[in-house]
């Protein structure tokens, strides 16, 4: 992999995880409109790497005191909204971690071609349209529970369909529930810490079990510039979302759609 082809990786796996335009929407264009070839697995893990660590530093103070509450729930009997924060996040993994383990090879087989990405990028886009607009964005984080865990969690599992995005399905469940916008993406982005990580990780185990050579260089430049580009999309996402809503992202869905439909049909 050269240089350029490992910065465009990196950048758009980076700018694409978190913001709810979907990945795989993203990055099947790049052999259409370039002539290389699939970047290999070892590259999915750098770009996935690169991403963990850009959420990870952007929310430690949340995490710090999130796993702070959870260890005092667990060692001193004190429950709080944060220790229970934490249990909703694990709950909520559960189903798109059976479902991808489950439905992987599956998914793969069957929904992996550009038609049905090109149309879930479409369907999902006016779905979140839909639930910016008519969802009454009132209730705040501490207002989450144990039903809302647990339909964000079952509504990621349509995240293993390639076009769905797995921060816009959770994105557009939260409003559909009700909660306000900074809400429903911080709950959204903290999820995407153990989804990322059990993805990573069994793409791991996936490439230790073929063993193919790395190429290091290439491997640190996808994660660098996947993390540096992640990190810049969560920090203007929030700062202007309250300003732009879910509209640009919407817009630019159904234009990326519309364009796969051109270019596969």
């Amino acid at each position: 992999m050269d240089l350029i082809h490992a910065i465009i990786l990196g950048l758009i796996q980076g700018l694409t995880e978190f913001l709810p335009i979907s990945s795989s929407a993203n990055l099947i264009l790049i052999p259409v409109l370039t002539a290389w070839q699939d970047h290999g697995l070892i590259h999915d893990i750098a770009a996935h790497v690169g991403s963990l660590v850009a959420v990870v530093v952007y929310f430690r103070e949340d995490l710090r005191r999130i796993f702070c509450a959870w260890g005092k729930s667990i060692t001193q009997g004190v429950h709080s909204h944060d220790s229970l924060l934490f249990w909703y996040v694990a709950i909520a993994t559960v189903p798109v971690g059976i479902a991808g383990y489950l439905l992987r090879d599956f998914v793969s087989l069957c929904f992996r071609s550009s038609l049905v990405i090109a149309l879930s990028t479409i369907v999902f886009a006016i779905l979140l349209c839909w639930a910016d607009i008519k969802g009454q964005r009132l209730r705040p984080i501490e207002e989450i529970n144990l039903r809302d865990a647990i339909i964000i969690g079952f509504a990621q599992v349509f995240a293993i369909i390639p076009g769905v995005s797995r921060s816009g399905i959770t994105m557009t469940a939260g409003l559909l529930l009700g909660f306000n916008r900074k809400t429903a993406v911080r709950f959204s982005f903290l999820l995407m810490i153990p989804v990322i990580t059990l993805a990573g990780s069994y793409e791991v185990y996936r490439y230790l079990v073929e063993g193919v050579a790395v190429n290091w260089s290439s491997f640190l430049i996808v994660a660098l510039v996947s993390g540096l580009s992640a990190g810049l999309a969560i920090h203007y996402f929030l700062k202007f979302l309250e300003r732009a809503g879910m509209l640009p992202y919407v817009i630019y869905r159904l234009v990326l759609g519309l364009v796969l439909f051109y270019l596969f049909l």
